[in-house]
């Protein structure tokens, strides 16, 4: 399971005042409109996170994880896979997501994402200049693969991600990569072993970290019996953030 509607996100070690935020509607480059949600620290700095959700696309839990990256400092826009397919409207628990994750293609996927780039390199996005991406889940390849498709990125970082969807593109990954891995997930731990090697032989500059005994979707606050691994996460990132690998 992925998170669901009680899930929360983690707070971030230091946290400050939120700037504006809120629901916005993105076009990409085939004229499909898709949804999103921003949100800004009071004092927009250099760097901006988009955040690509699991495979329900944008409900709330990542709208929330945009006003605690914000909170965090970074500007941030989430966004929504199914604007071709689900139009606009709720993601909640109720949303049949299977048949529109089916029809998502990597193209269209990462069309999307390069109008989130651009939104947070503008003005209204908080004019960053060292843009990341975090994924969770689907997201999490996703974000992987943006190492490799996503020109200029500053780094990819992936929670649960399936090591599957990104290795054929290893060879063109450039981008440094965190792999945040939960010890329990669904992926057996050799897949994430192979790719870490994989990796490594191809020269992708990355960190992984394995916590021990988590689940899969345990950065969510309600876990407590995960509490220290959400918080070395958070720690991870932003160390990330401030210095990724070489």
């Amino acid at each position: 399971m992925c998170h669901g509607d009680d899930a929360r996100p983690p707070e971030p070690p230091v946290t400050g005042p939120l700037g504006p935020h809120g629901d916005l509607i993105l076009t990409s480059a085939d004229g499909t409109e898709f949804m999103a949600y921003a949100a800004l620290p009071e004092q927009p700095g250099a760097t901006g996170v988009v955040i690509l959700p699991d495979i329900r696309g944008l409900h709330q839990y990542y709208k929330d994880l945009a006003d605690t990256f914000a909170r965090a400092g970074f500007s941030a826009v989430a966004i929504d896979y199914f604007g071709r397919t689900a139009g606009i409207g709720a993601r909640d628990e109720t949303f049949v997501f299977r048949p529109h994750v089916e029809q998502t293609t990597p193209e269209t996927v990462d069309a999307d994402i390069a109008v989130a780039v651009a939104y947070l390199g503008s003005p209204a996005g908080g004019a960053a200049t060292r843009i990341f991406t975090v994924g969770f889940c689907f997201g999490g390849s996703t974000s992987w693969r943006q190492s490799a498709t996503l020109e200029g990125l500053a780094g990819a970082v992936g929670f649960y991600g399936q090591p599957g969807r990104a290795r054929a593109y290893i060879g063109q990954m450039h981008a440094p990569l965190l792999l945040l891995v939960a010890g329990e997930d669904f992926t057996p731990q050799e897949e994430f072993q192979a790719f870490d090697q994989e990796l490594t032989s191809a020269g992708v500059p990355h960190t992984m970290v394995i916590y021990p005994g988590a689940p899969h979707s345990f950065f969510d606050r309600t876990f407590d019996d995960h509490r220290d691994a959400c918080a070395d996460a958070w720690r991870q990132m932003l160390a990330f953030f401030d210095s990724p690998p070489a």
